[in-house]
């Protein structure tokens, strides 16, 4: 099980080579303030003297450590093969395969990376410094030093550096594949620890926390650590171990490493004899080894399926970049009958990619015409902005300067062209809602159905050019259409028209009963047959009342060509006025004064001045040929709505969605399909090979960390 870290080193150097960190490796991060003594512990895990020593915040781009253990044996035939001399080195990721062997180098090159991405003012980054160490005095881990906890700005370090430095620290931590390496100074309160306290937010119940006590021999006279490192302050599942650090003047007088070790060990003998063979530096070495070791060994089966699922994803985005172009005569026509094809699928409801968020493609063309177009119809008031003055001044004109004895017709026509003149801006309006779908389903096929065409700008901009010009010709050619089928109904009004008989049937019945009933409450001096009867009780013919002066209508009734005037034309079910009574005509029959001359006296008055309609009451005979008019326009209105609800629907299809579905392909190879145009359509964008390159790397790197995975089942390390 020892070289499971190995093969995680080897999964890490393989991700390294994208410059990729979608795969959460096994790693130990280490959590701290700022010195706290987090510096101190790496090296002495390390052995030498390679990070960076200061005042302040040293640490301020992560570092990602990894040991690695070198046999005695192999420790020569690697050398060689690296071309160092000595037994220990180290390789830093963006150098490449550059080999430092002088430990002052690398510390050297840390600071000169840091400056160079996070500048010299104290600012930290969350770009990581990869760096290997070989040596046969190591073991197998893999360390993560993160910048010290602060909690206030020095220097010229910008305001929100705790909140910047807690971020990056949480952004380590929170993978659930990492184990928090905690550290915390003995001579502080535990129960203060800024360490602890972080780790607790991703790690509650403390499965992946371990806390190391450092600077034990720095702790004030008559104090001890024995309670803390017992865990009886803050129990800790992972356990908790205490180191002795090397001073600053330690550092100074450059102290080995291993010197440091030798006198820990002596203390923790002198000081804690109990406990000395579980602390200090090596017994946290092994320990972090080993936790490290089982750590992975329970985080691979996740790995495998995680890096399984990556693979197939990259798999699928670099078959969607497509391969590079060699037929480009085929691939152009392949491209542009595809487009086609996914145009007419998304207007019949047959695309592969089906819009579920909202209404798209023919079925959206259908809304318009049954939902919007018909409920915008049906709105209509067949008689909407016209008043019953309008309806009686249209008569009054039509009549000429001579009183009229029925309704004159060209008023109907008169008034029923102009309502139904009306339907036509929303049938204009509903071409053009069908004009914007089709250009809609344009972008739609580019987003959805065609990936290929994201390859291919210029193709795609030529594509929606060529179609856009389509739609655009068809347009003027469909208003048109439209406005002929208004026209049309405008040019014969059909008094003929069946539905229209029907209900004129029903109206002269309506006008009959009313007529009926007001004369029945006519007084009884008025004689309510239709006939007179002769001496005896014999009838009187209409001659014989005609010669007598006793017809009809010296009686004051309507004439026989009144009565029977209805049954010839639709002016038939215009009745005549009802006369009034004898006293009226008594009083009408009287000789009536003169007129004065002038209104007012000492003006005159301008007969060309023409009267103003103003709201009055209307009279019997008025009123009813208002009404017969109004029921007339609305019966004719609704007949010629229902022939535009459905006239104007085919006209579209006919004219502009079938035309566009049938001579789409053929007017894109016409306009494309030239090989003077082939080099410039096909030329991918300027990042796709990039992208293509990428894609096809990362997967090259997921296949490879596979078969590491399955090197580790073969050799039963799992």
């Amino acid at each position: 099980m020892e070289a499971l870290i190995p093969v995680v080193n080897k999964l890490q150097d393989v991700f390294n080579t994208v410059g990729a960190d979608i795969i959460q490796l096994p790693q130990i991060a280490v959590v701290g303030t700022q010195s706290s003594g987090k510096s101190s512990v790496l090296e002495s895990l390390v052995g030498r003297d390679i990070l960076p020593r200061g005042t302040g915040i040293v640490t301020r781009r992560p570092l990602i450590l990894q040991l690695v253990h070198v046999d005695p044996e192999d420790r020569r035939k690697t050398g060689e093969e690296n071309g160092v001399d000595g037994e220990e080195w180290g390789k830093f990721l963006h150098t490449k395969n550059k080999i430092y062997a002088d430990f002052d180098e690398i510390r050297q090159e840390i600071e000169n990376e840091t400056e160079r991405v996070s500048g010299t003012n104290k600012g930290i980054s969350d770009e990581p410094i990869h760096l290997k160490i070989f040596s046969p005095h190591v073991v197998n881990l893999t360390l993560v030093d993160l910048p010290g906890i602060t909690k206030v700005p020095v220097g010229d370090q910008p305001k929100d550096i705790e909140i910047q430095i807690r971020e990056l620290i949480l952004k380590y931590i929170s993978n659930p594949n990492c184990i928090i390496l905690a550290v915390t100074a003995a001579n502080t309160d535990m129960a203060t620890s800024e360490a602890l306290k972080v780790a607790r937010e991703v790690d509650p119940d403390g499965r992946r926390t371990l806390a190391v006590v450092t600077k034990l021999d720095l702790m004030d006279a008559g104090t001890d650590a024995m309670d803390v490192l017992m865990g009886r302050v803050i129990p800790v599942k992972l356990g908790l171990i205490g180191v002795v650090n090397r001073s600053q003047l330690d550092i100074n007088n450059r102290k080995l490493v291993a010197d440091a070790i030798r006198d820990e060990h002596a203390f923790l003998q002198k000081k804690y004899p109990s406990l000395a063979n579980r602390n200090g530096t090596k017994y946290l070495a092994k320990t972090l080894n080993r936790l490290l070791m089982h750590h992975i060994r329970d985080c691979l089966p996740e790995l495998k399926t995680r890096i399984n699922v990556l693979a197939a994803q990259y798999q699928s985005l670099l078959s969607s970049y497509g391969e590079p172009v060699e037929d480009k005569s085929a691939t152009l026509l392949q491209l542009i009958t595809k487009f086609a094809a996914e145009y007419c699928n998304t207007i019949e409801g047959t695309a592969k990619y089906i819009e579920t968020a909202e209404l798209c493609g023919g079925a959206r063309i259908c809304y318009i015409f049954h939902e919007t177009f018909g409920r915008t119809l049906e709105s209509v008031d067949p008689l909407g902005g016209l008043t019953t003055i309008d309806v009686l001044t249209a008569i009054r004109n039509a009549t000429g300067p001579r009183p009229a004895l029925f309704v004159p017709e060209v008023s109907f026509e008169l008034l029923v062209k102009r309502q139904v003149k009306r339907l036509e801006e929303p049938s204009l309006r509903c071409v053009e809602l069908v004009h914007e779908e089709m250009q809609r389903i344009i972008q739609h096929c580019s987003n959805y159905s065609t990936q290929e065409l994201l390859r291919f700008p210029k193709l795609h901009d030529a594509i929606v050019e060529v179609v856009t010009s389509l739609l655009r010709k068809r347009l003027p050619i469909t208003n048109e259409m439209v406005h002929n089928l208004v026209a049309i109904e405008l040019a014969y009004i059909n008094t003929k028209h069946p539905d229209f008989a029907d209900a004129c049937g029903l109206m002269n019945n309506n006008i009959e009963e009313q007529r009926r009933n007001r004369m029945r409450e006519l007084p009884s001096a008025v004689p309510r047959d239709k006939s007179f009867k002769g001496p005896g009780g014999q009838p009187v013919s209409p001659t014989e009342q005609a010669a007598e002066g006793e017809g009809p209508k010296a009686a004051g009734g309507p004439t026989q060509v009144e009565q029977d005037g209805g049954s010839s034309s639709w002016r038939g079910k215009l009745k005549s006025s009802e006369d009034g009574t004898p006293d009226d005509k008594a009083k009408l029959l009287q000789p009536q004064p003169p007129l004065p001359a002038s209104p007012q006296k000492g003006h005159a008055v301008n007969l060309l001045d023409v009267p103003v309609p103003v709201a009055r009451k209307l009279s019997a005979r008025e009123q009813r040929d208002c009404e017969v008019i109004e029921r007339l326009i609305k019966s004719y209105f609704l007949i010629v709505r229902k022939n535009i609800q459905d006239s104007v629907p085919k006209a579209v299809m006919h004219f502009l969605v079938n035309y566009v579905k049938d001579s789409l392909q053929s007017e894109l190879v016409g306009q494309l399909y030239k090989s003077g145009l082939l080099d410039d359509l096909l030329t991918e964008s300027e990042d796709m090979a990039q992208r293509r390159n990428e894609a096809a790397d990362m997967l090259k790197a997921l296949q490879k960390a596979s078969q590491v995975i399955a090197e580790i089942r073969e050799t039963h390390l799992w």
